[in-house]
């Protein structure tokens, strides 16, 4: 390819491309002479709409966009970090992590009722188990039940079937300037996001010295320890985005806090750890409250959600 030119491999759906036109818009205002291109990759998520992605196993939304990164294809991949599995590819890394949107879930409702006033029985619409987990600990009396397609589809679905409402990261729905659909923002603490929810990843061959110099200054340093942080936790406990683990890290005058929960996938029991530390040490934050989450009892909670795959 091109010295002055670069692509950016990304999916389909309409909150991808926004996120990659973001990455495209911040290098071409940064190094005015580049030219940068996006190529649309449909990965194995995309392809599958008729049925739930548990059990299919880590990088669904991502693989066909790595081998296409791999390949030479394209220079750069933009991805939804709490889409990018714990271990990469031989060959790529993480090169920049921009600054973090809101990471919070929202519910979306469309009496327009929060929860706590929704009807006994109420169905909520999501396909995360975490998310899942994390409510019928707060309601056991709701129904939820999967809804899969991208952030327009999942909308039209509540409107148009007997969904009461439904749960979304507050962070799509931001970017795509739809903030007033918003029902009700969830506390982190009380629904705890996904790892690196809210987040971009930029994802390149290792050794790419002239795409990592171009990428440095999309790099959010206080961000990048954050995610650090937060996959360490998924990585020590082995988990992915089909388990129902969340994990939250927030900087704040040079430290890190550092909260995580395993729920079982019925609501019940919820085991919730958390730490404090110094952003050089992210990573060792993260082992840490893996490791009191193990011997709080998360081991047994998460094969409880493994045998239902």
């Amino acid at each position: 390819m091109m010295h002055n030119s670069l692509t950016i491999g990304t999916r389909g759906s309409q909150l991808a491309l926004w996120q990659a036109q973001f990455v495209k818009d911040q290098l071409e205002r940064l190094f005015p002479n580049l030219e940068v291109h996006v190529k649309i990759i449909k990965t194995t998520g995309d392809t599958i709409q008729d049925r739930s992605l548990v059990g299919l196993g880590k990088g669904v939304f991502t693989k066909e966009i790595e081998n296409a990164l791999l390949a030479g294809d394209i220079d750069l991949a933009v991805h939804s970090l709490k889409d990018l599995p714990t271990e990469l590819p031989q060959g790529l890394c993480i090169t920049a992590i921009p600054t973090r949107e809101d990471p919070r879930d929202v519910l979306i409702t469309a009496s327009e009722l929060p929860l706590n006033e929704l009807l006994n029985g109420a169905k909520i619409g999501t396909t995360s188990p975490r998310r899942k987990a994390q409510l019928l600990h707060i309601r056991p009396d709701l129904q939820v039940v999967d809804v899969r397609g991208n952030i327009d589809t999942r909308l039209r679905k509540l409107h148009e079937t007997d969904l009461d409402g439904i749960i979304l990261a507050a962070a799509g729905i931001k970017r795509l300037g739809k903030p007033e659909v918003i029902t009700q923002f969830f506390d982190v603490e009380r629904m705890v996001p996904a790892v690196g929810q809210g987040a971009l990843a930029i994802e390149t061959r290792e050794a790419d010295d002239r795409i990592e110099k171009l990428l440095a200054p999309l790099n959010d340093q206080e961000a990048a320890a954050e995610i650090t942080a937060e996959r360490a936790v998924l990585e020590n406990l082995g988990g992915g985005c089909q388990v129902p683990i969340g994990a939250y890290a927030k900087h704040l005058d040079g430290e890190l806090s550092l909260i995580s929960v395993v729920c079982h996938p019925e609501g019940a029991p919820r085991i919730m750890e958390s730490a404090k530390g110094e952003l050089s040490a992210a990573r060792h934050l993260g082992e840490i409250v893996a490791e009191k989450l193990r011997e709080s009892g998360a081991t047994a909670l998460l094969m409880a959600q493994r045998n239902l795959q």
